[in-house]
């Protein structure tokens, strides 16, 4: 595993991640790729696939391996010796003569729209590789084109075999690592979300995963005595039996279903570690990666967890183009941004939609162009066209099967230039406010979604959210605590939104750098945090950092039991920014108003409402590109505040505006987004 950010290196020539991208011998790369899937081209096609790669800008090219397609019997693998389509050695070593560097993703799991999502079906139909269900079935998942039972990440036979695969690639790769070959990135299974049956009383029962649940309780307990005590009854073994179905009565009731919760996240990232060893073990020395799907909040991949055990934690994007969509667009991207910020690597779109599968909902170009340009306005780095050339199973790409270019590439190429002319690589966005949100409240959340094995995941991707999902039992607390945190957070959103004041919501174990980065920190509470969270609250407030948590006081833990605050927490009321807040909308109202004042919170001004704008600066502070976005189905006479430039230039149509009495005045199509250039 490659070392983060700008912690010295042992080993200078070796490819690390840097905040800009990648650092390969002194030199930064940005991390820019396309999605070319060599094992479903005929050889001949390489080159030009290749080479329509480039022509957009691009310097990396990203490919799946497929476990299932590439093994011909238990453990014997073709990488071209009978099918030439299969040569992975090859495809590499042509990458690198035409000047692309690689990113290999060797799954186990995939996706990639196969059948049984890249793993060989004979682990797929083998009893001791399936994850169970609560009644000790097998965890079917009926997706095109075939319905099929999932693997347990748990299970011992299924990471032996998993094993064994990921040694074969990592020995096949690593003699073609940089600086001996191409290969600079390897990324560490895919969208790891219990293959989307995530639910948290969906899976996973496999005897493998209860015993892993055993073990988080002995890691995280310790002894009987210190689980009795948060559970509020005797037990005399750390080895219960984990919950199957929400029965909580009262709030203490909830500590075992949080556990349970918790417990699966943990299993994840241990299960990622397991297979990045593997890959280290066979000589792999490049950094590697893990890509989180959309609504990745609402299942057990703790990006908190993740980030331990792979050098780069990276998002999926498969977006409409509504005031909806580009509202999760901000969310999702703000938290990358800063998280990445935090560990001085790129915020990654690992996957950045180009088209879109025949089972997934339909997306235009149109789509696409407002979620790549949405997702950079908030921060993000670097990304992969996936898929960047046309192959089965896929509608959309820029570039057909044999390289040839459609119309929509002319857009992705456009987008090359732009990012490399404005460096946008290095530019930043600006968040004075953070917007905190505890891994326990998505943990309670998920716990307390209301539609049993329908995950939460789809109303997100449907455009909906908690609010829509989350049972409103108060249980004994006398609110819907949980629905009460949501709506808090929702509504500092919309008001931060409403006044044009840039802000983030970023993860609960983010709290220290988001103290020591924001001007005001706000953690959102449902009544119980972490204590991590309440310790570094409890410091930044006595280093005078505006801080504030509402819409409940934490009295209890991550688990809900009964906690001590920290007592400058019980003490803080008197201060000029409130700590503690409730949700009454006038006195939140004022205390913005204060704080804007106080804390010389920016605003840029932009009118109508429906408008959402954002700035990028760079290294020195100076404002250097503006993105204008309309997520309305209805175009918009913009006017926004000049941020001090002369003129804006359109960089993707070349129109170019003038500054008139302080402000930029320019019209912005229907569910589009104008990237501008600032210039003196």
């Amino acid at each position: 595993m490659s070392r983060k950010g700008d912690e010295p290196d042992p080993h200078p020539r070796r490819a690390r991640l840097c905040r800009a991208g990648l650092l390969l011998e002194g030199r930064e790369l940005p991390l820019l790729a396309g999605s070319v899937h060599y094992f479903r081209l005929e050889p001949h096609a390489w080159r030009p696939a290749l080479e329509a790669v480039k022509s957009l800008g691009l310097g990396l090219v990203d490919t799946y391996v497929p476990w299932g397609v590439h093994e011909t019997a238990p453990g014997i693998y073709d990488f071209g010796s009978s099918d030439a389509r299969l040569d992975l050695v090859a495809f590499l070593k042509l990458s690198a003569e035409l000047g692309l560097y690689a990113i290999v993703r060797p799954g186990p799991h995939i996706n990639a729209e196969l059948t049984y999502f890249g793993i060989p079906e004979r682990i797929i139909w083998d009893a001791e590789c399936q994850a169970r269900s609560a009644a000790g079935r097998p965890v079917v998942l009926p997706v095109p084109p075939l319905a099929f039972p999932v693997p347990s990440y748990a299970s011992k036979k299924f990471q032996q075999e998993a094993a064994h695969w990921l040694a074969a690639v990592g020995k096949l790769c690593a003699p073609l690592c940089f600086p001996d070959g191409p290969v600079v990135m390897m990324q560490v299974d895919n969208e790891g979300a219990m293959y989307f049956r995530d639910g948290v009383y969906d899976q996973d029962y496999h005897p493998d995963a209860v015993r892993s649940y055993h073990k988080f309780l002995r890691q995280k307990y310790e002894s009987p005595a210190e689980l009795s005590r948060a559970l509020g009854y005797d037990v005399e073994t750390l080895e219960l039996d984990p919950p199957k179905q929400f029965d909580a009565l009262t709030s203490r009731d909830l500590g075992r279903h949080l556990d349970w919760a918790e417990a699966q996240e943990a299993l994840l990232a241990a299960s990622f570690k397991k297979l990045g060893d593997v890959l280290s073990e066979a000589g792999v020395e490049v950094p590697t990666s893990h890509n989180f799907p959309i609504g990745e909040g609402l299942t057990p991949l703790d990006p908190g967890r993740v980030q331990h055990v792979v050098d780069l934690v990276g998002l999926d994007y498969y977006h409409l183009a509504s005031p909806e969509q580009r509202a999760a667009i901000a969310h999702r991207t703000s938290d990358l941004a800063v998280r990445s910020e935090a560990l001085g690597v790129p915020s990654f779109a690992c996957e950045l939609g180009a088209g879109f599968p025949p089972f997934f909902p339909a997306l235009t170009q149109a789509d696409n162009e407002f979620t790549a340009l949405t997702a950079l306005a908030y921060g993000l780095r670097g990304y992969n066209l996936y898929m960047a050339v046309e192959r089965d199973r896929w509608i959309g790409a820029p570039f057909d099967r044999h390289g040839k270019p459609r119309a929509s590439a002319d857009f992705w190429r456009k987008l090359g230039r732009a990012f490399e002319s404005l460096r946008l690589h290095e530019l930043t966005r600006q968040t004075p406010v953070h917007l905190v949100v505890p891994r326990s409240l998505r943990r309670m959340q998920r716990v307390m979604h209301a539609f049993g094995p329908l995950s939460a995941v789809m109303f997100q991707i449907a455009g909906g959210g908690v609010t829509d999902a989350q049972l409103e039992d108060e249980l004994d607390l006398g609110a819907p605590f949980a629905l009460d945190a949501e709506r808090f957070l929702r509504w500092f959103q919309a008001e931060f939104e409403r006044r044009r004041i840039p802000f983030a919501v970023v993860g609960g174990d983010l709290i220290e750098s988001s103290i020591e980065q924001a001007r005001w920190t706000i953690v959102i509470c449902a009544g119980g945090l972490e204590r991590s969270i309440m310790k570094a609250a409890g410091r930044g407030l006595k280093e005078g950092r505006a801080l504030s948590i509402g819409p409940h006081f934490p009295q209890r833990d991550e688990t809900l039991t009964p906690r001590e605050p920290p007592g400058v927490l019980r003490h803080a009321y008197d201060r000029a920014i409130p700590t503690l807040l409730d949700f009454d909308v006038g006195r939140l109202t004022s205390v913005i108003d204060h704080a804007a004042e106080q804390l010389e919170l920016p605003a840029l001004a932009a009118t109508p409402s429906e408008l959402n704008v954002t700035v990028l600066h760079d290294s020195h502070g100076l404002p250097r590109a503006l993105f204008a976005i309309n997520p309305t189905a209805d175009t918009l006479a913009a006017r926004i505040a000049d941020s001090g430039a002369a003129r804006a230039e359109d960089v993707l149509d070349d129109s170019v505006f003038h500054a008139k009495f302080g402000a930029f005045e320019l019209p912005v199509p229907p569910r589009t987004v104008r990237l501008l250039a600032l210039r003196p």
